[in-house]
């Protein structure tokens, strides 16, 4: 049967290929097994996603269409960079998630804040990004030196797969630590994480800085979006972002955990939240030091600046 109805919700054209070799049915049937899990980590914030429509590339979707039905919750919020208000939809039930599911909506990506916005973050962030073409073995050192990095400050996180070919640490916050401060002692921890090992990890937002080196990207912080603990990824084999244990971490691939595999994996489990710490507070001397450091992206921007004018003066002389 290719077409069904969950919750209310009715679900079309199911066996319809989606990609890479998977069906529509396989993203409804795993994101419906995962809905008890997935859900508490997207419930209340502004939902980003990343749809993939037939004979479409994939594309990211923030603004909800006109033709959502009225019973998703919405949260409209100003976008600086369009120059308007945004409507996000609101994933707190499974019949929204099963919604998007039907919008063959793959990926999921809420930010690191609540529509509780004087709250503060939720999470502090660390993803780490090995270079191209490079192993997982190399980003398993890097999560070593942040685990470090974490531990000298006296604080602890929980680490899942990107989904790609990265993983993703996430620190729990106490509420009401500003967005500034949290986005200083993201920078602070990356940095003391390269200083752990500088051969094996790096903060260099230019990508042809970082010399074959995990990159430890520490710009995921207040209203930036990180994909989903249990969202599945527009890779090859559908692969999820997946929870593991610090000590199994050495022991496992990306591509171990996708829809497919995934769910015989989890039984009933929600390995995530059983292994994210309680939420903690900040030291005072992690966000000062992080207040020293600039911010990546815009000593990048001066520095790519610098570069140009460079080049062009030596095409010049």
């Amino acid at each position: 049967m290719s077409d069904d109805e969950r919750d209310g919700v009715k679900l079309t054209n199911l066996d319809q290929p989606l990609f890479e070799g998977a069906t529509k049915r396989d993203l409804v049937d795993y994101l419906d097994a995962v809905s008890d899990r997935i859900l508490p980590v997207l419930e209340n914030r502004p939902l980003s996603v990343i749809r993939v429509l037939r004979g479409q590339g994939p594309f990211m979707q923030k603004n909800l269409p006109k033709y959502t039905p009225d019973w998703v919750k919405r949260y409209g919020m100003w976008a600086e960079t369009s120059k308007r208000q945004v409507s996000y939809a609101l994933c707190d039930d499974r019949r929204t998630l099963l919604w998007f599911a039907n919008q063959r909506a793959v990926e999921y990506h809420p930010p690191l804040m609540t529509v509780d916005a004087d709250a503060g973050p939720t999470h502090l962030v660390l993803d780490l990004d090995p270079p191209a073409g490079d192993d997982f073995a190399h980003v398993v050192k890097a999560a070593g030196l942040v685990r470090q990095a974490l531990s000298d400050f006296g604080l602890t996180g929980a680490v899942k797969t990107s989904g790609s070919k990265g993983v993703h640490i996430f620190v729990p916050l106490v509420p009401g630590q500003g967005f500034e401060d949290v986005a200083a002692a993201t920078r602070a921890l990356a940095a003391r994480a390269e200083q752990v090992d500088p051969s094996v990890a790096t903060t260099a937002y230019i990508v042809e800085d970082r010399e074959g080196k995990v990159y430890l990207d520490s710009t995921r912080a207040g209203g930036n979006t990180v994909a989903a603990a249990y969202s599945p990824r527009l890779r090859p084999g559908l692969p999820v972002s997946f929870p593991v244990a610090w000590d199994d971490l050495e022991n496992v691939r990306p591509a171990d955990f996708t829809v497919s595999t995934a769910l015989a994996l989890l039984g009933d489990k929600d390995p995530w939240a059983a292994s994210m710490p309680e939420p903690q507070t900040l030291p005072a001397g992690l966000v000062e030091q992080g207040h020293t450091i600039p911010v990546a992206r815009v000593v990048a921007m001066h520095e790519g600046k610098r570069r140009a004018r460079q080049r062009a003066q030596e095409d010049t002389a």
